[in-house]
């Protein structure tokens, strides 16, 4: 609502100039006199305002309302916010290195990082934390946990839990760290010599990360195919991105180009080392989270045909943000250009400069994007992200697997199974028994777990709408044959869903014993993207017709 009343000031400050709006414009004199409007404006309000107004904050929204009308990339970045802004460009910040969530008015530890304070000093997963130092966190929303949690490394803060099922209070003195969060979690070897990367972020050290993984990969474990996973990458630091490309792609190629209003910041890029290797068969994998950096490396490497790109739709990121600096240890973090990658397509799915009469930036339609070719003569188009070479369409989540994990079923069971079990079988060993499955049925519905099951509302609406237009009378017993066919039977859904739900409660209890690297292996599991790559690598015949035009395309 603020938001909404300082923009409707600005508006109401430009409708009472109609003869400057005649006038030819003039950006640096338009510019001039808004900076002048705007210090008058909170001069007035702080001489004369009933109350005295929070003039910091005033300032800040009037920032961030402005911004608005932009698009959501340029940002004001307040000095209170700067560690917030490092640790998405370096993936370091000082605290005891633990994921937390809140439930109720409780704050819980999530997830420990293997190796970092909170995991070495005995704090697990389902932990309560009821005070940090002197203060309680009872009822403190998460973002203040998570600031009194945070400190210079080496300084110690004590934390208060109480254990689940055993409802222990326990006190830990925590010694902060260093927390530095890898940019590739996890890579290892898959089935036939297939190496496998998971890059989470494009962090000032993911390439150096990317490139001391596949060296090992080629060097210990001698792979010929490697799958390259982007899935859920937000992005990051565009030379990352650059250098990651570089690994696999001969020196000299112009990979990329950004262009904006300042023409001097215009530029082409190019690789300019010997890559690591730019033959092997690779495979990228991203979905419609990933974005801008990641986009950047897998629309890049299927313009110059590198790699077969498989899953869903990206997001559709093709701006280029930049940083300056703003008094009071300020930041802007602004838009300055836009990329365009080997083909010269752009990948930036909504048009923020054209809105409609709601006022609402909308996506660029697919009629209207434009054909480009790849440097092998394949079709691709832009204005939308990156369109798959194999795209996988993921089937839905079912409803009561939804459920149990939202409402922490699956989470609360494997806390309490890693307390009643002090080890598992190794990974690729571990597998969930009749035994544990047929205890976590009896556990959920000795919780009275309840969920929404959408069929029970659509056949309500029908009821009413039915009754309402005067049909109910002739369609009564069949709707009735219905709601009991549609009854809620939870032994019936958790039997049904049985694969689903295992899938989901495997990789929450292997995580308590393996951490995060033993999630993303239990997932590999059954990840039906990381097995169609695996198909497309060891089939060399398809891999490489994938990275041909298409007949029809050719006659194009």
């Amino acid at each position: 609502m603020r938001r909404t009343i300082v923009l409707a000031l600005c508006f109401a400050v430009a409708a009472a100039m109609p003869c400057t709006a005649q006038k030819k414009k003039n950006p640096a004199f338009d510019a001039t006199q808004g900076i002048g409007i705007f210090g008058s404006v909170l001069k007035e309000l702080n001489t004369f305002y009933v109350d005295t107004p929070d003039v910091e904050t005033l300032v800040e929204e009037g920032i961030n309302a402005m911004l608005y009308t932009l698009d959501p990339y340029t940002v004001y970045i307040p000095e209170t916010e700067s560690d917030d802004f490092k640790f998405m460009t370096t993936g370091e910040y000082g605290g005891i290195g633990s994921l937390i969530s809140t439930r109720d008015s409780f704050t819980y530890i999530a997830e420990p990082y293997e190796g970092l304070p909170a995991q070495m000093c005995g704090l697990k997963a389902g932990d309560k934390i009821l005070r940090i130092d002197s203060v309680s966190a009872v009822g403190l929303p998460s973002e203040k946990v998570s600031e009194r949690l945070k400190g210079p490394a080496n300084t110690i803060v004590t934390v208060v839990v109480e254990r689940p099922e055993t409802l222990d209070t326990l006190t830990f003195d925590v010694v902060r760290k260093k927390i530095v969060l890898p940019a590739v979690p996890y890579y290892g070897v898959l089935r036939d010599g297939i190496g496998y990367i998971y890059l989470q972020s494009f962090t000032d050290k993911a390439a150096a990360e990317v490139k001391e993984a596949l060296l090992d990969l080629k060097k210990n474990h001698h792979i010929d195919a490697l799958i390259l996973d982007l899935r859920s990458n937000p992005g990051g630091i565009l030379d990352e991105a650059l250098q990651i490309i570089n690994y696999f792609v001969p020196k000299g190629v112009e990979v990329l180009s950004t262009r904006g209003r300042v023409k001097q910041w215009d530029r082409t890029y190019k690789t300019t080392q010997k890559p690591i290797d730019a033959n092997i068969p690779l495979a990228v994998l991203i979905n419609s989270e990933s974005a801008s950096a990641s986009e950047i490396v897998s629309g890049t490497l299927q313009d110059l045909d590198r790699a077969v790109i498989l899953g869903e739709r990206s997001f559709g990121k093709g701006l280029v943000q930049s940083t300056r600096p703003l008094p009071y240890n300020g930041m802007l973090k602004i838009t300055t250009s836009k990329y365009y990658i080997p083909s010269g397509r752009s990948i930036q799915a909504i048009d923020y400069s054209h809105r409609n009469a709601a006022g609402r930036a909308e996506r660029i339609p697919d009629s209207l994007t434009t054909a480009y070719t790849t440097a092998g003569g394949r079709i691709v188009r832009d204005g939308g992200g990156i369109t798959p070479d194999i795209k996988i369409e993921l089937p839905q989540i079912p409803n009561i697997v939804y459920y149990l994990v939202t409402d922490r079923q699956v989470f609360d069971y494997a806390t309490r199974f890693e307390q009643q079990h002090p080890t598992i079988a190794p990974i690729e060993e571990f597998v969930i028994t009749d035994e544990i499955y047929n205890d976590f049925k009896t556990y959920v519905k000795e919780k009275d777990f309840k969920y929404d099951r959408r069929s029970e509302k659509v056949l309500e609406e029908l009821r009413k709408w039915t009754k309402f237009e005067g049909y109910y009378t002739d369609a009564e017993e069949e709707i009735n044959s219905l709601t009991q066919k549609l009854s809620h039977n939870l032994d019936r859904d958790l039997d049904a869903f049985r694969k689903e739900i295992e899938e989901q409660l495997a990789a929450e209890i292997v995580k308590r014993y393996y951490y995060q690297k033993g999630e993303i292996k239990e997932n590999l599991k059954h990840d039906p993207i990381v097995q169609k790559a695996e198909e497309t690598l060891l089939d060399r015949n398809r891999y490489d017709a994938l990275l041909k035009p298409a007949p029809a395309e050719i006659e194009k």
